[in-house]
């Protein structure tokens, strides 16, 4: 069975994915930083359904931590086939508000360096065998910015860019590098907004309503899979048409 790990797979996106992965025979690695009853729940949860998965405490920002979290997963499920690099935060503001550098730096550390530090820590394998895939977790604010987003939207942004120039450099190691950039879905990071603005991002969006985490999750593992063997390099948008 091949493996994978999954940061940020506690909840939203990444526990979406984390079943949808499971469901299709994988070992699933199941990553959180501070979350655990809830990442133990969704081990716990894809064992009722026959699959196997372990929780991986850790943050991404620290490289120890990232390659810590790749030593245990190949421990117990052996060599690493796919990483998906989840894990994100936003911090809404005003870019010129008090308090902006802070949440600046803790968006990039969180979402473009997190996702540099796992790739970093589960390369040097992939690498040795000439297989594996990574998949990003992007944004489609990375594709065309977000008023009050600044730096969630560059994050985003710089995770594409990361994403195709390490596809170029890993292609010839036949590893694949894609990335999604999901639209508004049903998700905590979106459960602060208002009942009117989630209506109007709804009505902006050609398919009229908002994406389920499973959406996402059915594309990541598309791309993470062999159906996509000779993909790479690719953003494919999960927004129902927003962009």
């Amino acid at each position: 069975m091949p493996s994978v790990l999954i940061t940020g797979a506690s909840r939203g996106i990444g526990r979406a994915a984390a079943f949808a992965f499971a469901r299709d025979a994988w070992f699933v690695g199941v990553n959180y930083c501070q979350s655990e009853k809830e990442a133990l729940e969704v081990v716990q949860s894809i064992a009722d359904i026959g699959g196997l998965a372990c929780a991986l405490q850790g943050d991404v920002r620290s490289p120890a931590d990232c390659a810590a979290m790749a030593r245990a997963m190949e421990a117990r499920f052996g060599p690493l086939d796919a990483l998906v690099n989840n894990a994100g935060i936003s911090l809404p503001g005003l870019f010129t508000e008090a308090g902006g550098e802070a949440a600046w730096q803790h968006t990039l550390d969180v979402d473009l360096t997190g996702a540099r530090n796992m790739a970093a820590a589960v390369l040097s394998g992939m690498i040795s065998r000439k297989r594996g895939a990574i998949v990003n977790v992007s944004s489609m604010w990375g594709l065309c910015g977000a008023s009050f987003e600044v730096p969630y939207s560059a994050a985003k942004a710089g995770l594409i860019g990361f994403t195709k120039a390490l596809a170029r450099e890993l292609g010839p190691s036949n590893i694949r590098v894609n990335c999604v950039a999901p639209g508004v879905i049903q998700t905590d990071m979106n459960a602060g907004l208002s009942k009117e603005d989630l209506e109007a991002l709804a009505e902006a969006t050609p398919l009229c309503r908002l994406g389920r985490p499973e959406e996402v999750a059915e594309a990541i593992l598309f791309l993470a899979g062999p159906r996509a063997s000779f993909i790479t390099a690719q953003v494919l948008g999960v927004d129902g048409g927003y962009i």
